[in-house]
């Protein structure tokens, strides 16, 4: 992941955070996988299922993209190149890190939150 990282993220990482579990994709994933997924991958410091912490809360963004057919692709480049202005003014830094198959499994996990 490049450029800016909160130390929160840092911190996840420091702490040597085990991979998450092997996760069946194609049959998605249960709260379990999804946990796993967002330790791994550094969203869980910056995101919560049913609270606001320094990003929105996944309850939030599934009720902002239902019925979007394109939430998955917008949700995905977001997660890659980062950004900021959709839910305030603290930057989503870019996450290159996590593989498209786990990347879309957990987004469509993001998306049922609601």
């Amino acid at each position: 992941m490049n450029g800016f990282r909160p130390a929160m993220l840092c911190a996840f990482a420091a702490a040597g955070l085990a991979a998450a579990a092997p996760v069946v994709f194609a049959q998605g994933l249960d709260a379990k996988a999804a946990a796993d997924l967002m330790d791994q991958y550094y969203c869980a410091g910056c995101h919560a299922v049913d609270k606001k912490m320094v990003g929105p809360a996944f309850r939030d963004v599934a009720k902002k993209y239902a019925g979007d057919a394109t939430a998955p692709k917008q949700l995905a480049l977001r997660v890659r190149r980062g950004g900021q202005g959709v839910w305030g003014t603290t930057p989503m830094p870019e996450n290159d890190e996590i593989p498209d198959p786990e990347l879309a499994a957990l987004i469509a996990w993001i998306l049922m939150q609601r």
